[in-house]
């Protein structure tokens, strides 16, 4: 039997506080996450490399299932709009639809991820302020839903309108105040002022529109349920209008995403797992407005979700390396990562919660957490609580589904692979790491450029 060395700690004296205890006492610590969905994080980061994100499609599913059950409980007419602009890797995004989402995109070129992903046009929302002529006319000619943000995009319908195979089929974004500030009224038509109120009639007295719904948006990370109850009883009242003025009735109420996920906002006090409400608690504010608004049976709107980061956030892992570590001019601990901003936009919103992926002691300090880019603004965490880390130890950043794999950044070092691990434990790579190859493939170089001398 062989004895291993263990890790060298350094004698620390601390002062303990013990006035100070937070709602769990006074212990710290806290265990190592040495697996995910039953595979070693160590036998990830040798199959695929460091870093390296995973995804559990074990969570995701479990995930969606929770909310489409809060709202479909509450509520009779429910359908999910899978957020492409949150995570639009095509595998993930088939993992919503194969749940019963359809597609929600915000650009020409989502639309097309959603179309070859399988989408069938007609289960595709169209959003955003930057549509195109032709990308209009495809997706209008496709019978997608297309959510109209400005003047200038309902005149522009109007004038191709001649040219479609078919009548378009629209709803307006409204934007409106909640509650909450500052408000969201960059874009769609303000409710107050009157806008909404007006894009309407220009659509019902337009014969080649057929006006179907109404769109908001209200925010981002909204811990504040009680604000779409407020946005569903104005989304309500705006449908009303319509059946009362013309006779019409509108399929459909979207209320778009926003919900808060389990991430811990920077400066928040309290932390993410505490302060995010639950979906039962969304629906039941969404729900009560609509249902107690005065819609008839017969008349009540369908409600369309287009949640994403509340869904697939705590879903995603990254697991990276330490490069090594060092001490500031100030005397505190600095640990280099082999992740940085360039893959991990979020942190500049989150204190992303970081575990080690081996045993350790248990001392703790208090420590800078940096990537590995040459620019000062590459920081993890400005202040974590973590055990030494020697060079070549692993970690993995916890709630990094949304966003992270849309928002990164080809810069200074190559994106890593995605890893989904499926239902029965085996993980698949959707989208293979970078090379140098894959990114200069892409270039140029014009024939004059070819040949220097140095």
């Amino acid at each position: 039997m062989y004895l291993t060395k263990k890790q060298y700690e350094r004698p620390v004296i601390q002062r303990v506080n013990v006035g100070l205890m937070n709602k769990y006492g006074t212990r710290t610590e806290y265990e190592p996450v040495t697996h995910i969905d039953g595979n070693a994080v160590a036998d990830l980061i040798t199959a695929y490399g460091s870093p390296v994100f995973v995804l559990s499609e074990k969570t995701i599913r479990a995930t969606f299932r929770d909310a489409n059950r809060a709202f479909k409980t509450r509520y009779p007419k429910v359908q999910f709009a899978w957020s492409y602009k949150t995570n639009y890797i095509s595998a993930v995004c088939n993992v919503f639809h194969q749940e019963g989402s359809w597609a929600e995109v915000v650009s020409g070129f989502e639309y097309q991820k959603a179309i070859n992903n399988g989408v069938p046009g007609a289960n595709i929302i169209f959003n955003g302020p930057d549509k195109s002529e032709a990308e209009l006319i495809f997706a209008i000619n496709n019978g997608s839903l297309i959510h109209i943000d400005h003047l200038d995009e309902l005149y522009l319908i109007k004038e191709i309108e001649p040219q479609l195979q078919k009548r378009a089929r629209v709803a307006i974004r409204v934007n409106m105040d909640t509650g909450v500030y500052p408000a969201w009224d960059r874009f769609g038509f303000n409710y107050e002022g009157g806008q909404a109120q007006d894009a309407i009639n220009k659509i019902m007295l337009n014969t080649n529109m057929d006006l179907v719904g109404l769109h908001c948006h209200i925010g981002t990370f909204m811990l504040t349920p009680s604000a779409y109850a407020v946005a569903a009883t104005k989304m309500s009242e705006l449908a009303l209008n319509v059946k009362k003025k013309f006779k019409k009735t509108l399929e459909y109420i979207d209320m778009g995403g926003g919900f808060a996920s389990r991430n811990t906002l920077k400066g928040s006090y309290i932390q993410g797992a505490d302060a995010a409400p639950s979906f039962d608690q969304y629906a039941e504010a969404i729900s009560t407005a609509i249902l107690n608004a005065g819609f008839t049976e017969a008349d009540l709107p369908l409600l369309i979700l287009e949640t994403g980061r509340a869904l697939i956030d705590e879903a995603g892992f990254l697991l990276g390396s330490v490069i090594s570590n060092k001490r500031l001019a100030d005397g505190r601990r600095a640990t280099i990562m082999n992740f940085g901003v360039n893959i991990l936009f979020t942190s500049f919103w989150y204190d992303h919660k970081i575990t080690p992926a081996q045993p350790f002691g248990q001392h703790n300090e208090s420590t800078v957490l940096y990537g590995p880019l040459c620019m000062n603004i590459d920081v993890i965490r400005e202040n974590i609580s973590l055990p030494p880390l020697k060079k070549n130890d692993q970690v993995v950043v916890h709630t990094v589904g949304a966003y992270n794999m849309t928002q990164w950044m080809q810069f200074i070092a190559l994106r890593p692979a995605v890893v989904l691990i499926d239902m029965n434990q085996k993980p698949h790579v959707i989208r293979n790491k970078e090379t140098p190859a894959s990114i200069q493939k892409e270039e140029e170089m014009p024939a004059y450029l070819k040949e220097f001398k140095i």
